[in-house]
């Protein structure tokens, strides 16, 4: 997709709050690994084919492998577009994937979550490790402070995020977050439905008035 966005983004930048949020990009959080379930990389690849289907841009770690490159590759073959943001370490370890449309390369990690950041609408979990819980639930912390307010969403192949989604209400149940900011999360069984939840998605207030910036 080429042109000027009509909203500004960024992490660090005003949230945008009303129904019909304009979602054009997609930040896709996923294993370096394909698992051991064939369903998770089947979802992965119906993942990226559905994102370049819908003319919507896929960003992503960068890498070739597991899950992560069956997205992107999923995404390309379809004729979307895929930026991939990888810190040069991991490059120079030779899984970045070299037929991204775009590959950024930055100098660490918290760089490069910063960029997927600023350059997704909406973040979509597919089934990974720690480092996949680690950055979307820290998405979703920024969301429920406001420091953003674009959609989360887990896609829950196979059950995958059953426990996960227990352990989050878990959190409210015991008082260390408000209710809607559990409700806040989309939990679906397909990219699909996840996507179609994110285009009527409205962010809650932010826990504390006014907000905060990373």
């Amino acid at each position: 997709m080429t042109g000027e966005r009509k909203q500004p983004k960024g992490a660090t930048l005003p949230p945008q709050r009303q129904r019909g949020f304009f979602v054009q990009s997609i930040c896709v959080y996923c294993g370096s690994s394909p698992g051991t379930d064939p369903a998770f990389m089947a979802e992965a690849v119906a993942c990226g084919t559905t994102i370049a289907q819908q003319g919507l841009t896929l960003v992503y770690g960068g890498a070739r492998v597991g899950l992560m490159g069956a997205v992107a590759d999923a995404a390309l073959a379809a004729g979307g577009r895929v930026t991939g943001v990888m810190p040069a370490d991991l490059v120079n370890a030779e899984i970045a994937h070299t037929g991204l449309t775009e590959l950024r390369v930055v100098t660490s990690m918290h760089e490069r979550k910063l960029a997927m950041a600023d350059l997704s609408d909406g973040f979509l979990c597919l089934p990974g490790g720690p480092g996949t819980f680690e950055e979307m639930f820290e998405q979703w912390t920024w969301a429920l402070l406001g420091i953003h307010a674009k959609p989360c969403g887990f896609v829950n192949v196979s059950g995958y995020y059953d426990l996960t989604r227990q352990a989050i209400q878990q959190i409210a149940t015991s008082g260390f977050v408000g209710q809607q900011y559990v409700d806040m999360l989309v939990f679906a069984d397909t990219t699909a439905d996840v996507l179609d939840a994110f285009r009527t998605y409205v962010a809650p207030p932010p826990k504390f008035s006014g907000g905060v910036k990373v």
